[in-house]
């Protein structure tokens, strides 16, 4: 494979970092982050959240990354969640509906002015978190990449995307690890656009993946709902004083579909394979905050209760 400073393998740094980088989420993204953050040559361990998978983990000898017909094993460090070391950097990239449960367990491992970066989809968690750790920088993050896991701790990069990244602060001086591991990003003081734009696709594609059992190009044949969810959506993100995020809402739902139509959605494999889906942070979010405007949502609030009874149906939460 020739050389690419765009692909999650670029050369490993000289020197390391001297802040070492807990990563907690050992799920597509947060495995795509920390084997190119390893592959860096930046120091770093991997929480576990129980010592079953921490067990598991250290028997399969660390992370796997496949892109294309490379797969390479990243023996990366992992680490218990009540291990005693203090964390001082830490990307979160569990699902939504745990992020607050393991900052709790984490907490006493937390010093003031530890930094944190919060890798989940929709809106609320972040919120949640940050109001729990005030004492602590959280920063939001948003991001386009693509992965998917291939079994237990194996990962396979499914498309170069960006992450965005912000909070009310100046950019911290970390940023240029990120350059150093080959992880496409930029610094946004408004990211919340970014995540109210994320939501927004997020709940025009997902869902409907998940109604329809498809993978996100089998949503060309359901143009006229997509379309009509995209507006509602639209009147939305402007109610909730987001006109930026609005703009051209519908375009880039297609590009979206299009660009990855060989993919299955997140909540698509979490459904698949009967976990637990992030509805409470996408369609619930939405549909609370439009009946908060008393905003009549008629797509929406049917796309809503259609997918928690296709998940009831199912044996899985509906919310």
């Amino acid at each position: 494979m020739p050389a690419d400073d765009r692909l999650p393998f670029p050369p490993p740094a000289d020197q390391a970092s001297k802040t070492v980088w807990h990563v907690l989420g050992a799920g597509s993204l947060g495995s795509l982050w920390a084997a190119r953050l390893a592959r860096a040559g930046l120091p770093l361990r991997l929480i576990l959240r129980s010592p079953e998978r921490l067990e598991a983990y250290r028997a399969a000898g660390g992370l796997r990354l496949t892109y294309g017909d490379e797969t390479q094993l990243y023996p990366i460090e992992g680490e218990a969640l009540d291990a005693g070391t203090p964390i001082r950097r830490l990307l979160l990239a569990c699902k939504a509906y745990d992020a607050l449960p393991a900052i709790e367990r984490l907490a006493p491992r937390l010093a003031p002015g530890t930094e944190l970066l919060l890798l989940q989809n929709g809106l609320g968690s972040q919120d949640a978190v940050a109001a729990a750790l005030p004492e602590c920088r959280c920063i939001f993050a948003s991001t386009t990449e693509g992965a998917f896991r291939d079994g237990d701790f194996h990962v396979v990069f499914a498309g170069l995307g960006h992450t965005w990244l912000g909070d009310a602060g100046a950019p911290p001086a970390w940023l240029a690890e990120l350059e150093r591991a080959g992880i496409p990003h930029s610094w946004s003081a408004d990211i919340q656009t970014r995540l109210w734009r994320k939501l927004a696709l997020n709940c025009a594609i997902n869902p409907l993946t998940v109604l329809h059992d498809c993978r996100n190009g089998g949503l060309l044949e359901h143009e006229e709902e997509v379309a009509g969810l995209c507006n509602e959506l639209r009147e939305l993100l402007r109610r909730c004083d987001q006109p930026t995020a609005a703009e051209g809402l519908r375009e880039d739902v297609e590009r979206v579909i299009r660009a990855t139509a060989a993919n299955y959605s997140s909540m698509h494999q979490d459904v698949a394979h009967g976990r637990r889906s992030e509805i409470a942070y996408l369609l619930d979010h939405a549909c609370r905050e439009a009946e908060r405007l008393s905003l009549p949502l008629p797509r929406l609030q049917s796309l809503h209760l259609r997918l928690q009874k296709h998940l009831a149906a199912r044996g899985l939460p509906v919310d």
